[in-house]
């Protein structure tokens, strides 16, 4: 148990940078473990609606992965990669709209709203938020890019309190539906918000030297230092994308990225609201 001193201590740490961020703009890309876990959805919930009480404009934006196989597999469809990327057909992607825009955007609505929070779930076809474009250009093949954002509903939503939980799924202009990998979708809902922070929750401690030896976290790097991350060959798999999508975001209008360990308790508070933080923060 904390000592006196100790409660004190953080308060001393905490209250200065919730301070800051009171009234700024959070993205969060949701996924990974703390999806998974109910134990850690339940903190990440905890998290959110703290940090919105306190006066933070937070977007949750989420995916949904393990969730998409297992609705698959009911229907007899095994799911396919290439390259670490969805394949995405007619069926597949029928089922995709279904669990993300409906299944897992409702539950994570249900129990923010059960917690006396304000939320309310999207998804990019909703009033335009995200108008989306073929990635590859194959046909019958719908996994999607973001193309442009209309930041309208969210600014509506955010200025009345609302929390927005989005869906990682749009349309383009004819109505035909792509899946969008949702750390891409994040980070272009951060960039047209002009976000402070773009978090993205990961089932690792943040961008490693050595991805055996959490003592090789980097904590912080610059823009040029992300850049060479993937030159350097420090960065491989899932973690490329992650950090492409960090990228782009500060070279738009994000202030600051951050990848973080969402298999952590409490992960969002121990980033924004301690001096060291938990994970890697990547700014200008």
């Amino acid at each position: 148990m904390l000592d006196y001193f100790g409660r004190v201590q953080i308060l001393n740490e905490s209250l200065p940078l919730l301070k800051q961020c009171i009234g700024r703009t959070i993205v969060v890309k949701y996924g990974g473990s703390a999806m998974k876990s109910q134990h850690l959805k339940d903190k990440v919930i905890e998290d959110v609606l703290y940090l919105a009480k306190m006066g933070i404009k937070l977007v949750f934006v989420h995916g949904g992965g393990p969730i998409i196989n297992n609705w698959l597999r009911k229907i007899n469809i095994e799911p396919k990669f290439d390259n670490g990327v969805r394949v995405t057909d007619k069926e597949t992607m029928e089922m995709v709209e279904m669990v993300l825009a409906g299944k897992v955007n409702k539950n994570l609505v249900k129990l923010l709203n059960k917690q006396n929070g304000c939320a309310v779930g999207l998804c990019g076809q909703d009033a335009n938020l995200v108008v989306a474009s073929s990635l590859f250009n194959v046909q019958e093949n719908f996994v999607g890019t973001v193309k442009m954002v209309n930041t309208n509903i969210l600014t509506v939503l955010l200025d009345s309190g609302y929390i927005p939980i989005i869906a990682s799924v749009a349309a383009d202009e004819n109505g035909q539906v792509y899946n969008i990998n949702a750390d891409t979708f994040a980070g272009a809902i951060a960039d047209a918000l002009c976000a402070d922070k773009l978090i993205l929750l990961t089932d690792t401690p943040g961008i490693m030297y050595d991805i055996n030896d959490p003592k090789t976290l980097v904590k912080h790097l610059n823009l040029t230092q992300a850049q060479n991350l993937g030159k350097d060959k420090v960065i491989s798999g899932g973690m490329i994308p992650k950090v492409e999508c960090c990228i782009k975001a500060l070279q738009g209008n994000v202030k600051s990225t951050h990848i973080i360990d969402g298999r952590i308790e409490h992960s969002l508070l121990l980033e924004i609201l301690t001096v060291g933080g938990i994970g890697s923060m990547i700014t200008l």
